[in-house]
C-alpha cells in the first residue's frame, strides 16, 4: 500500500511526458523511468497486481519525484542522464566489460592503421567490430600490404624495414602530401565497405601483367594478396546482398525478464552478436529504448549506417536522436534478420531463466526469507562485524556490507582498535560500532536494515548499548554463534537474545553462512597484513641506527624478516644501508639477539 505522502502526490500528477525517480526509506533513488503520460505511468506502480520482482520494487518505494519534459524524446534523453547520475539499483546498467576489436585510421598528420578495443571521440576513423582479434589482425595485415601507411609509433630518423617491403612511404625522411594519405584512407574505407572485390580484380590484372613480363616475384606477391582477400574477406556466408553496415536488434520477454539480442552486420556479413538479459519493470518497448540509448553511449560500440529494430512508435524521432537511419522492416531479408534475432533472444532467455531464478532465490529471496523469520522489514542492506587479535596483540575489527544478498566490496571497512583494552572483545565492539555509525550519521550515509555481529549475546548487547543508548538509532541487531567445528550454528535476535529457528538447508541460512565466512575472511586478512607489517618493526626495535624509514626500506627490499635474517652484509648494503649498520644488522640476526619471524 502507498503511504499518505505518495497518495497525495499521485492525486496531483500531471498528464504530461517526463521522468520519475522512485526513492526508498533512505531517500536513495532506486529506480528512474520515463513516461509519455506521467499520471498514468506512476499510478500504475501503486494499483493492480504485479509479479514478485516488481512488487519488491514497489515495496521499497517511500517517495518519488518527477520532472516534466516537453516531448517524449526529451524524456528519453533525461532518463539516460538520470540513470547515469544516480546509478539506481533497479535500472538496467550496461556495465559489462564486453568489447570488440576495431580497425582504426588515426587522425594524425601521418596516419597509422591500428587495431583497438577503445573507441574514442577523436579524429580517427573506426571500422568494425570484428568477430575476434585474429580476424581484425588478419584484415590489418592485408591492408598493410595494400596501403603503405606508417607503422611506427614514434617517427624514427631513418627508414625502416617496412619501407623496403613497400609497406610504408617513409614519412620520417621523405615528404608525403596530404592528398596521398587521403587517397589511401579513401581506398581503405572503400575496401572495408565492400570494395575489396574491385581491388581483387585489379590485383588479378596486375598479377597477369607481372607474369607476362617475367616478374615472377612480383606476380607471387599479387597472388598472395589475392589469396588473402579470398581468405579474410570472402570466407563468410553473405547475410545481405548489399554492403551496408547495420546493427539488428530484437528482444524477447518472459516472466518479468527481458533479453535483447544484437546482430552486427558488416560488409553484408553477420559477424558477431551481443546478448543482454535483465529484469523488466515497465513496458517492454520503453525499456528497449532505454537499452538502445545506453548501448550506443558505451565507448566500445560504433554506430553503423543503419539500425533495424522490431517496432517503434516514431522511428524518425529515433533517427534524429541517434543520428543514424532507423528502420522497422516490414518484409524481405531485413525482416528475416530481425526475426532471427528475436528467435535467438527467445532461446537465450529460456536457457538462462532457470539460472537467474536460482540466483535471485539465493540473494534477494534469501533476504526476504530472513526478514520473515526475524519478523523485521526485508534486510536488503546488511552490515556485519568481526574482531581479530592474538592474545590482545594487533587488535583489529572489520565490517562488510551485503546489498540485495550480494557482497558490496566498495562498502567494506577496516578498523584498528584504538581505545579499548586490547583483549576485551566487548569494548572493541563498542568502539567500532560507535566509530562506524557516528560517521554514518555525520556524513548522511545509508543506514543498514540489519546489523550482524559475529558473536553471541555479550557482543550483541555491546553493540545495542552504543546504537540505542548513545546514538539513538533503532536498527535490528543479530548475532551469529558457531558450533564446535567453527561453523555457523545459530542466529540470535531480540532483547534478551533468543535463537531464531532457521532450517540449515534454507537460503536464508546459506546467506548468513556466506556473510559470516566473508567477514571472518576479511578481518583475518587485515590482521595478517597488520601483523606482517608490525613484525619487521618489532624485530628491529632497539637496534641503533634503524628508525621507521629504514625499517620500511628493509622490508620493501627483502619482503620479510626471514630474508633479512638470511641476508649477507653486501645484500643488506644493496638495500641502502651504510656498511657499518649492515654489519651490525647481520651480526645481531646471526647471534640471535633479535626475534625472528615465526
Amino acid at each position: 500500500m502507498a503511504n499518505e505522502l505518495i497518495r497525495h502526490k499521485l492525486a496531483i500528477l500531471p498528464d504530461q511526458p517526463g521522468c520519475y525517480l522512485m526513492k526508498d526509506r533512505q531517500n536513495t533513488v532506486i529506480y528512474v523511468g520515463k513516461a509519455k503520460v506521467l499520471k498514468n505511468r506512476v499510478r500504475s506502480y501503486f494499483t493492480g497486481s504485479h509479479d514478485t520482482k516488481t512488487q519488491r520494487l514497489v515495496n521499497e518505494i517511500e517517495d518519488f519525484e518527477y520532472i516534466i519534459t516537453s516531448s517524449d524524446k526529451e524524456a528519453l534523453i533525461l532518463e539516460l542522464n538520470l540513470i547515469k547520475k544516480y546509478d539506481p539499483k533497479y535500472n538496467i546498467m550496461l556495465k559489462d566489460d564486453k568489447s570488440y576489436p576495431y580497425l582504426k585510421i588515426t587522425g594524425e598528420r601521418h596516419p597509422k592503421l591500428i587495431t583497438t578495443r577503445q573507441v574514442k571521440k577523436d579524429k580517427g576513423k573506426y571500422f568494425g567490430p570484428y568477430p575476434n582479434a585474429y580476424a581484425a589482425a588478419e584484415t590489418k595485415k592485408l591492408l598493410d600490404r595494400l596501403y603503405p601507411l606508417r607503422k611506427c609509433h614514434t617517427m624514427p630518423d631513418r627508414v625502416c624495414l617496412y619501407y623496403h617491403l613497400g609497406q610504408c612511404l617513409a614519412p620520417c625522411v621523405k615528404p608525403v602530401e596530404k592528398e596521398t594519405y587521403q587517397e589511401m584512407i579513401d581506398g581503405i574505407t572503400k575496401f572495408l565497405n565492400g570494395g575489396f572485390r574491385e581491388v581483387k580484380v585489379q590485383l588479378v590484372a596486375k598479377m597477369s601483367e607481372a607474369a607476362e613480363n617475367l616478374e615472377f616475384e612480383r606476380a607471387k606477391e599479387y597472388r598472395d594478396q589475392i589469396n588473402m582477400i579470398e581468405t579474410v574477406m570472402e570466407k563468410q556466408k553473405m547475410a545481405m546482398n548489399d554492403f551496408t553496415n547495420r546493427d539488428v536488434f530484437a528482444y524477447a520477454v518472459d516472466k518479468g525478464w527481458m533479453c535483447v539480442q544484437v546482430f552486427f552486420v558488416r560488409q553484408g556479413k553477420l559477424i558477431e552478436r551481443d546478448v543482454s538479459l535483465f529484469p523488466l519493470y515497465r513496458d517492454p518497448e520503453e525499456e528497449f529504448l532505454t537499452y538502445l540509448g545506453q548501448f550506443y553511449e558505451k565507448a566500445n560500440h560504433v554506430k553503423p549506417n543503419e539500425i533495424l529494430i522490431p517496432e517503434a512508435d516514431d522511428p524518425d524521432m529515433l533517427k534524429e536522436w541517434l543520428g543514424v537511419r532507423v528502420l522497422v522492416p516490414q518484409r524481405g531479408k531485413k525482416k528475416e534478420l530481425v526475426a532471427l534475432a528475436k528467435k535467438n533472444a527467445e532461446v537465450a532467455i529460456k536457457e538462462k531463466f532457470q539460472l537467474l531464478e536460482r540466483q535471485e532465490e539465493r540473494t534477494i529471496g534469501a533476504c526476504t526469507d530472513l526478514g520473515e523469520a526475524m519478523n523485521i522489514e526485508v534486510p536488503l542492506r546488511i552490515e556485519a562485524f568481526d574482531n581479530s587479535h592474538i592474545q590482545g596483540a594487533d587488535a583489529v575489527s572489520a565490517m562488510i556490507t551485503f546489498i540485495d544478498g550480494k557482497p558490496s566490496k566498495k562498502d567494506y571497512r577496516k578498523y584498528k582498535t584504538r581505545n579499548a583494552s586490547k583483549p576485551d572483545d566487548y569494548a572493541a565492539m563498542r568502539e567500532v560500532i560507535r566509530r562506524r555509525y557516528s560517521r554514518v550519521l555525520k556524513d548522511g550515509l545509508p543506514l543498514p536494515d540489519l546489523i550482524v555481529i559475529d558473536g553471541g549475546k555479550g557482543q550483541m548487547e555491546s553493540a545495542r548499548e552504543i546504537l540505542e543508548d548513545e546514538l539513538g538509532l533503532s536498527i535490528p541487531i543479530a548475532g551469529l554463534a558457531k558450533d564446535a567445528k567453527h561453523q555457523t550454528s545459530q542466529l540470535l535476535y531480540g532483547s534478551p537474545a533468543e535463537i531464531v529457528p532457521l532450517k540449515r538447508t534454507s537460503e536464508a541460512f546459506y546467506l548468513l553462512q556466506r556473510i559470516q565466512d566473508e567477514v571472518h575472511r576479511f578481518v583475518i586478512t587485515f590482521h595478517r597484513q597488520l601483523r606482517g607489517k608490525n613484525s619487521i618493526q618489532s624485530a628491529l626495535d632497539g637496534l641503533e641506527g634503524v628508525g621507521p624509514k629504514r625499517k620500511q626500506q628493509l622490508l620493501k627490499h627483502f619482503g620479510s624478516v626471514k630474508k633479512i635474517k638470511e641476508a649477507s652484509v653486501e645484500q643488506i648494503q644493496e638495500a641502502g644501508m651504510p656498511e657499518a649498520l649492515a654489519i651490525s644488522i647481520e651480526q645481531h640476526f646471526k647471534q640471535g639477539t633479535l626475534p625472528s619471524e615465526s
